[in-house]
């Protein structure tokens, strides 16, 4: 199955598309549809329990935009901290539907986020990159506490609302503004800027590049079992330094 063109220029996608479109629209109740109801809208439509948009900066973070409910919002710090997972991968591999995170499969591509996502109520999750053309805007996530597939109606609903969604993100982008360094306007939510700033301040201090900062900081968090947003808190307050050779516990090394 080609899941990043489902049927396009099949009436009954079409037939699907206007159905959606009719939800989102009745949801947003004549105002502009936003990430949040088609976070919404996929949730219904796949049968899941909580799902969430991430945005992709340049040479930054994954941003969180938005979470339908706390659950979700965890699991996109998992991801965040830890540097892998289904939403990870999509983001770069394509859509990444993983029916069942206890089974050795995924505990083998994913050892740190699988038992963790497991342990925080989601034992399903279903990663759709949000794309145009060759760029990647960021991936739609959804996540289900049971074990189970999407079935064939459910992921070709969620393919449509994933396309739905870059396009909510670029018209937010185009009407705020976003600049040419990729940074989403303000009303799209972006919730962790500390760890940019904290991203940076590692950069100028050790002189590394933008990756090996946040590599060296996820260290720090998954080393010690912290949130990378905590560890970059302490990096912007400073009451944390990272040395040149290995992650330390305080300023004073």
């Amino acid at each position: 199955m080609d899941t990043d063109n489902p049927g396009h220029g099949d009436p009954t996608t079409s037939d699907r598309r206007l159905r959606l479109w009719a939800a989102l629209g009745a949801a947003a109740r004549g105002g502009a549809v936003t990430v949040g109801h088609v976070c919404a809208a996929a949730v219904s439509a796949a049968g899941v329990d909580s799902a969430a948009v991430a945005v992709v900066l340049d040479a930054t973070p994954r941003e969180l935009v938005h979470a339908t409910d706390r659950t979700a919002a965890d699991l996109e710090d998992l991801s965040l901290t830890l540097g892998e997972g289904p939403c990870v991968d999509a983001t770069t591999h394509g859509p990444v539907l993983a029916a069942d995170l206890t089974v050795p499969e995924c505990r083998k591509r994913w050892p740190a986020f699988a038992p963790a996502a497991v342990r925080a109520g989601a034992c399903a999750v279903f990663a759709l990159p949000l794309r145009v053309g060759g760029i990647n805007l960021g991936v739609l996530d959804l996540y289900r506490a049971r074990a189970d597939d999407l079935a064939a109606e459910e992921l070709a609903d969620v393919l449509i609302l994933a396309d739905t969604a870059c396009a909510v993100l670029l018209d937010g982008a185009t009407s705020h503004g976003a600049d040419r360094n990729d940074r989403w306007p303000e009303g799209t939510g972006l919730h962790h800027p500390e760890v940019h700033q904290a991203t940076g301040m590692i950069m100028a201090q050790l002189e590394v590049p933008a990756a090996v900062a946040l590599a060296r900081m996820r260290a720090h968090a998954y080393f010690r079992d912290r949130r990378l947003r905590d560890v970059a808190t302490d990096i912007v307050a400073r009451r944390l330094r990272l040395g040149p050779d290995r992650a330390r516990g305080d300023r004073n090394g």
